[in-house]
C-alpha cells in the first residue's frame, strides 16, 4: 500500500508508472504503451467506404425491468429524460457498491438458499454473483470503463494550449478531467440535463482519484486532481446551451449511439455548432464486441433504458464524415471506438 502524502491527494510524481486495486476502482498511472488506441483496419479515404460494405450497428434490445414496468403501468413509451435519470442512478450504484463484498454476499446468499431448498433464491443469488464477479472484472481488474490509458492515448497529440473544452452529456465529468491533466490551464464546462450527475455522478468523483497529465512550468508528467482543474457544471439540455463557436474541443463519450440514424445529424450538428475554427471534435462509442454484448445483456436491468447501439469503429467515422466532419484519427481502445475529427 502506498503511503498516503495528503488526505485527498495520495499519489505523486514519484508513483508514475504505479498501478494499484482500491476498494472500488484501479489507479493506473502507468504510461502509455503502443496497443491501447489502435485499428488493425484503418480507413485510408472515408469517401470510399459505404454502409453496403460494413452494415449498420447493432441494436441492443433487451430492455430494464423497471423501464418495461413503468411502460405498462403508464400506456407509453418511457420518456427520453426519465430514462436517462433512471439510468443515471442505477449505473453510479454499481461504482458506489464494494463488489468484492457484494459478491461474497451473494456467495453466501446461495449457500443459505441451497441448504434450504429454495431454487428460486438460489438462482437469484447465482445471478447475482455473476454480476458482481463481471462488473468486479470490467471495471476494477480490467479497468474498461474509465480506461485511463486508453483515453490519454486517444486524446493525445492535440494542438490546444489552455484549452476551452465542452463535454456534452458529461455524467462524471471523467474525460474532461483527463483532457485538462494533459493539457492543464484550461477551463471545461460540463453538460447534462439531470441535476443528479452534477450532484452525485461528478460531485462525488474521488477527490483522490489521480489523473496522469503534464506540468506545464516544466513539460515533465505530473499527477493532477479533480479540485485542481477549473470545472464548471451546467445542468441544461444541450439544445439549449446559449454558447457560440468558442471551444477548442467538444467531447462526448458513449453519446452518439443513443440517437437513432434520423437523429444522427442533429448528436453532430451539437458538436460542431460550439467549436472554434479548427477545434477538435472527439467523439466514442461503445464497441460491437463479444464482451460488450455479453455485458448489455447481463446488466440490461442496470443500463438498458433508452435507445442504444453498438458499434464499430468505421461506423462511428462514417456517420462523422457524413455529417461535415474530417477524420484525423481513429481507433479502438478497451471498451470503446474512437474518433478525433474538425469540421470539414
Amino acid at each position: 500500500m502506498l503511503t498516503q502524502t495528503a488526505t485527498h491527494h495520495p499519489y505523486t510524481e514519484q508513483h508514475i508508472g504505479h498501478t494499484e486495486l482500491t476498494q472500488h476502482y484501479r489507479v493506473d498511472l502507468r504510461p502509455l504503451s503502443p496497443d491501447v488506441f489502435y485499428d488493425a483496419n484503418p480507413v485510408s479515404d472515408w469517401r470510399d467506404l459505404t454502409w453496403e460494405q460494413i452494415g449498420k450497428p447493432y441494436r441492443v434490445e433487451r430492455w430494464s425491468k423497471e423501464k418495461q414496468r413503468w411502460e405498462r403501468e403508464h400506456q407509453q413509451d418511457l420518456p427520453t429524460k426519465l430514462a436517462w435519470e433512471m439510468f443515471n442512478r442505477s449505473f453510479q450504484s454499481l461504482f458506489d457498491a464494494d463488489a468484492l463484498a457484494k459478491r461474497q454476499e451473494s456467495l453466501a446468499e446461495i449457500g443459505v438458499a441451497l441448504k434450504g431448498f429454495h431454487l428460486h433464491d438460489a438462482l437469484h443469488a447465482v445471478e447475482d454473483t455473476l454480476h458482481w464477479t463481471m462488473w468486479n472484472y470490467i471495471h476494477r481488474v480490467q479497468d474498461g470503463i474509465w480506461d485511463p490509458r486508453g483515453k490519454r492515448a486517444l486524446f493525445e497529440g492535440l494542438e490546444v494550449h489552455h484549452p476551452e473544452i465542452l463535454f456534452l452529456g458529461a455524467a462524471d465529468g471523467y474525460e474532461a478531467m483527463q483532457l485538462m491533466a494533459m493539457y492543464p490551464g484550461g477551463h471545461a464546462v460540463l453538460v447534462d440535463y439531470d441535476a443528479y450527475c452534477k450532484d452525485h455522478r461528478f460531485g462525488a468523483f474521488p477527490d483522490s482519484y489521480p489523473f496522469l497529465g503534464v506540468d506545464p512550468s516544466s513539460g515533465q508528467p505530473r499527477v493532477w486532481y479533480k479540485d485542481q482543474m477549473d470545472i464548471d457544471y451546467e445542468v441544461i439540455d444541450i439544445r439549449d446551451l446559449k454558447y457560440g463557436r468558442e471551444f477548442d474541443i467538444v467531447v462526448s463519450i458513449g453519446l452518439i449511439e443513443h440517437f437513432p440514424d434520423e437523429y444522427k445529424p442533429l448528436a453532430f450538428e451539437m458538436h460542431r455548432k460550439f467549436l472554434k475554427p479548427n477545434g477538435y471534435a472527439v467523439f466514442t462509442t461503445p464497441r460491437i464486441q463479444t464482451i460488450s454484448k455479453l455485458f448489455y445483456m447481463l446488466f440490461a436491468d442496470v443500463m438498458n433504458y433508452a435507445y442504444r447501439e453498438l458499434m464499430d469503429v468505421k461506423h462511428l467515422g462514417l456517420y462523422a464524415y457524413e455529417n461535415g466532419f474530417e477524420i484525423l484519427r481513429h481507433g479502438r481502445i478497451k471498451a470503446h471506438n474512437g474518433v478525433i475529427a474538425k469540421v470539414r
